[in-house]
């Protein structure tokens, strides 16, 4: 199962002070110029500027003092002690930190007044549930946010939608570690459903993308996560995902759309929902383990659809270690080895068990029987069964009879079965260029280029109210040119106004 991949969907300005970049502030000031963001993001309605300001959780949370900035964030925002917003934010924190918190707050004030909006609200019980996952506080986290997605529910603001996001993605996260965990079905994990179908609803109601894609995702992962995949098919075929939708939902749901095609055997349509979502994931930075498991998933599929992957991808440097198990499996399919198939599915069950395809790659006995049947289809004109039996290493000729009939019937390779001397008969083989196989592939790979371009256009994000800006200049344009064309009428310009004196006619 892939891991949180937390890509920014949008690339944004750093934040900057007269005493550097964002980067080297103190964790405090940055969270106080976040609110800042925040404020521009519901004045202008411009989610860009969220985005910024929960783009610096990652540096926030390296910190050391990530607690106390949470505190000096929180009652900078409600200075009074009465608020009871603020006092639901502080129970969530050791009352220790708060303390010390509190007497470095007094010597040093920010002046702001109380903030009334809720996304300021929201946006510090984002990094609270930030901080209680980072100290493996979950069953404190996830009765947090058992209250907190519900309050952001309720407000019903689209300039909360970025914020709402990640507290669903933590809210879903904190219930997936508490235990029993995933596949039990005693895992809290299903008590989270009724929530994030409730959370699906109204978001498709109020026509939020954002909170739609990333909870359609969630429900995705959860069924997944305990082997539910009629629900998960269930509710693919019944919601439809936003095309609207930030790269890294896009990514996810892919993935799992591929994962649960590849369990009904529908291999290519999850070679082609993995494919996308492959091209799409970032092959380095915090996402690189999205990758790698997406990569091992595809790899499994390709082998099931009878194909076998370049060598060049398991030379990446982002995926020679993490693919050099499904390298070996490649191998040995390869080459049609059934003895070291079983052997490299033994030394590496515990890495395929953790990476969700052991019984996806079990499915793969009879592919590597049928390699080995082709490869022998390829090298002899004709063999007898009881060779086949040898080299393959089957139980009986009957056992092998029926392994290579299905070969045939299944298009695997071209040939004929003597019963009665107890032999397969190899065809001829036919050149590949004189059939339409090399124009098939090259109109899939245009097909791939041109889907890719249509989507990046598609994608593409422009400034608010940008054709207003432009009606506006032109109406002004106009409008100078009328009082020109007024002022010659009337005579106030003649024709000697403008010269500079450097020409004179003859």
């Amino acid at each position: 199962m892939a891991d949180k991949m937390d890509i920014d969907a949008v690339n944004g300005e750093k934040q900057t002070e007269s005493v550097g970049p964002a980067s080297t502030l103190p964790p405090e000031r940055i969270i106080v110029n976040n609110f800042s963001l925040i404020v521009q993001a519901v004045d202008n309605f411009d989610s860009r500027f969220t985005l910024r300001a929960l783009r610096s959780i990652f540096t926030l949370r390296k910190s050391d003092r990530f607690a106390e900035a949470i505190i000096h964030g929180i009652r900078t925002a409600y200075p009074k002690a009465s608020n009871r917003g603020r006092q639901i934010l502080e129970d969530q924190l050791p009352a220790k930190i708060v303390k010390q918190a509190a007497a470095s707050a007094a010597k040093e004030k920010d002046v702001l007044e109380e903030q009334t909006l809720p996304e300021i609200w929201s946006y510090l019980g984002v990094l609270i549930q930030v901080y209680l996952y980072d100290t493996k506080e979950h069953v404190k986290g996830a009765e947090f946010s058992e209250n907190f997605v519900e309050r952001i529910r309720s407000w019903n603001r689209r300039t909360l939608d970025q914020i709402g996001v990640k507290a669903y993605f933590y809210y879903s996260l904190f219930h997936e570690t508490l235990d029993p965990r995933p596949p039990s079905k005693q895992s809290p994990v299903i008590e989270t459903r009724p929530k994030l179908l409730a959370a699906l609803r109204s978001a498709v109601l109020r026509k939020d993308n954002d909170t739609q894609a990333a909870v359609t995702v969630l429900l995705l992962r959860n069924y997944i996560s305990t082997a539910d995949i009629t629900q998960a098919d269930l509710l693919v075929a019944q919601t439809q995902f936003p095309a609207s939708a930030s790269n890294n939902q896009v990514c996810r749901y892919l993935y799992y759309l591929g994962r649960i095609r590849a369990i009904q055997l529908a291999y290519t349509q999850a070679h082609e929902h993995l494919q996308s979502a492959t091209r799409k994931s970032p092959t380095v930075g915090p996402a690189v383990g999205f990758y790698q498991q997406a990569m091992k998933l595809l790899i499994v599929v390709e082998l099931l659809m009878g194909d076998i992957p370049e060598r060049s991808v398991f030379r990446q440097p982002s995926l020679e270690v993490a693919l050099y198990p499904y390298f070996k499996l490649v191998q040995a399919v390869r080459v049609g080895d059934l003895q070291a198939f079983l052997k490299c599915t033994s030394a590496y069950e515990a890495q395929f068990r953790a990476d969700g395809t052991y019984t996806l790659i079990l499915r793969l006995r009879q592919n590597v029987i049928k390699t080995g049947v082709r490869m022998l289809s390829l090298s002899y004109s004709r063999i007898s069964l009881r060779d086949i039996c040898t080299r393959l290493g089957v139980e009986s000729e009957e056992s092998a009879e029926y392994i290579t009939a299905k070969a045939i019937r299944d298009g695997v390779i071209e040939a004929s079965l003597d019963h009665q001397n107890g032999h397969m008969i190899t065809a001829s083989q036919k050149d590949a260029y004189s059939t339409t196989e090399p124009s098939e592939a090259f109109h899939a790979r245009i097909s791939a280029l041109l889907g890719m371009r249509d989507e990046c256009v598609m994608a593409m994000r422009y400034p608010m109210n940008k054709h207003r800006q432009e009606i506006a200049e032109a109406a002004k344009a106009r409008e100078r040119e009328r009082e020109l064309a007024k002022e010659i009428t009337e005579g106030d310009i003649d024709d000697t106004d403008g010269d500079d004196g450097g020409f004179e006619g003859l």
